[in-house]
């Protein structure tokens, strides 16, 4: 099995790369990159090529890794034995199993998505270090070993909103995806806008990278934000002249909403724009 991108999916050559070692290795891929780069979705489309169903494991502020293994429902085990439920008695009805069960016990190879790891706390990769390396799971209640059949393919995405721990890093063939150029963004547009007019993808991408390399900007307009304003633009019928000026007293782009995402930062275009209306003295 072979990862070559999809006609959805643009993959660079270092990511088939990185996608294909991981796959042969069967260790943990750890994908990170600026938010929009298409991580997440890394995932759904290996799967999609490779003919093999997703597990996906959304992580939160919140979760803890044993939920990726299983949970017992102690409570509602003891509420049903004050109610003489006759299912109390096997305490297999009262375990939940997680994402990671799932993916060792699927009839079939599936690819397991561990998406933004680095936004549970600084303990929970390493807490996942054994059952990711063994590929296997001891379950206290019922006195029994979980254990995959076969290695899944298990892509880990993370935002580095936190370092992860070394040991963690060690069992994982890493891959950062770089934020496309120009060549490798036109391909993007290309699956997602066939046949649209290149004078207006030349157009939209000067102002989209310039938006992108104005010093102070907070947060960067990513690659799915792009595609929501092409996608506006077209909509919306945009005249082409409207983008082509290059009227410095509106320095804020046309249907910004789907570029500028705070408050600040529109602040800073604001000041741009009236800095450059500013008489020369």
């Amino acid at each position: 099995m072979r990862f070559q991108g999809t006609d959805d999916y643009v993959a660079t050559d270092d990511l088939k790369v990185a996608v294909n070692a991981a796959t042969t290795l069967r260790r943990p891929l750890l994908v990170k990159g600026e938010p929009g780069t298409g991580k997440t979705v890394l995932a759904y489309e290996i799967a999609k090529a490779l003919g093999t169903p997703l597990i996906e494991w959304n992580i939160k502020s919140t979760t803890k890794a044993h939920q990726g293994l299983y949970e017992y429902d102690a409570v509602a085990r003891l509420r049903d034995s004050q109610l003489g439920e006759a299912r109390v008695h096997d305490i297999k009805n009262y375990i939940k199993k997680g994402k990671l069960w799932e993916a060792f016990t699927a009839p079939q190879l599936p690819v397991l998505l561990i998406d933004e790891i680095d936004k549970a706390d600084i303990e929970f990769p390493n807490d996942l270090l054994q059952e990711l390396d063994r590929m296997e799971f001891f379950v206290y209640e019922t006195q029994e070993t979980i254990k995959a059949v076969e290695r899944p393919i298990v892509i880990i995405t993370s935002n580095n909103e936190k370092e992860l721990p070394d040991a963690f890093l060690r069992r994982c063939f890493f891959h950062y995806i770089k934020f496309p150029d120009r060549t490798t963004m036109q391909a993007i547009i290309d699956v997602h806008f066939p046949g649209i007019q290149k004078m207006l993808v030349s157009k939209t991408m000067d102002i989209f990278y310039e938006v992108r390399d104005v010093p102070g900007l907070k947060k960067k307009p990513s690659t799915s934000e792009l595609l929501d304003w092409l996608k506006l633009l077209l909509h919306e019928d945009m005249p082409l002249d409207v983008l082509q000026s290059r009227d410095p007293t509106k320095a804020i782009p046309p249907l910004h909403g789907a570029l500028l995402k705070n408050e600040q930062d529109i602040m800073l275009f604001e000041r741009l724009a009236f800095m450059a209306r500013r008489p020369n003295n």
